[in-house]
């Protein structure tokens, strides 16, 4: 306990404005509709004009478009968000959906990047690594992409029909991943291979 009367309630009276503004921000998305989202936008945008420095706010706007379609926007505000400090699982699934958007928009070594870094930031991220595998398939590289895939299943998915050939799993995911050969892919990007970004 503070020494400092009025510490605890000047702490709170901060605190405030934060959990105020995350709460109007989670009923902003709990009442998207992904089909229609601009009075989504509409209403982040009324939020962004007040808090235009917020990473969270930058950070739900920019999935907001990205949903929407509108990945070079989408793209920015990631960006933006990060470089003023969003922290947290919402950095972590902000680093997702800007590795994909940048898939999206060709900038395929640009995500991979992306996702190098935020696999160093988050290495228990499975979600992560199943993206990943996306922007690997993307930049020519299906080995790696199906090896990745494939490590996925052998350390997370729980089956006793699968579980006798773990081992298996995990040598062919290791053959896989001895073939790829960066510098010998084909550089360029395949088609998009999905609507939006995961949110």
């Amino acid at each position: 306990m503070s020494d400092v009367p009025g510490a605890e309630l000047g702490a709170d009276l901060e605190t405030q404005p934060e959990a105020q503004l995350d709460a109007q921000l989670d009923r902003i998305f709990a009442a998207r509709d992904r089909d229609d989202m601009g009075p989504s936008i509409a209403a982040l945008r009324v939020v962004h004009a007040e808090h235009p420095q917020n990473p969270r706010v930058l950070y739900e706007l920019g999935g907001a478009y990205d949903t929407a379609g509108d990945e070079a926007t989408a793209a920015a505000l990631y960006e933006h968000a990060m470089s003023l400090g969003l922290a947290g699982d919402l950095r972590r699934r902000c680093f997702l959906q800007y590795g994909s958007t940048l898939r999206n928009l060709g900038r395929i070594e640009e995500s991979l990047a992306t996702f190098d870094r935020a696999r160093a930031e988050f290495p228990d991220s499975v979600a992560l690594r199943v993206f990943e595998s996306l922007t690997l398939h993307a930049a020519g590289r299906p080995d790696a992409a199906l090896a990745e895939l494939l490590e996925v299943v052998a350390d997370h998915v729980d089956s006793p029909e699968l579980d006798r050939y773990k081992p298996a799993i995990r040598g062919n995911a290791a053959y896989l991943a001895s073939l790829d050969i960066p510098d010998r892919a084909d550089p360029t990007p395949s088609p998009r291979a999905e609507p939006g970004a995961p949110r």
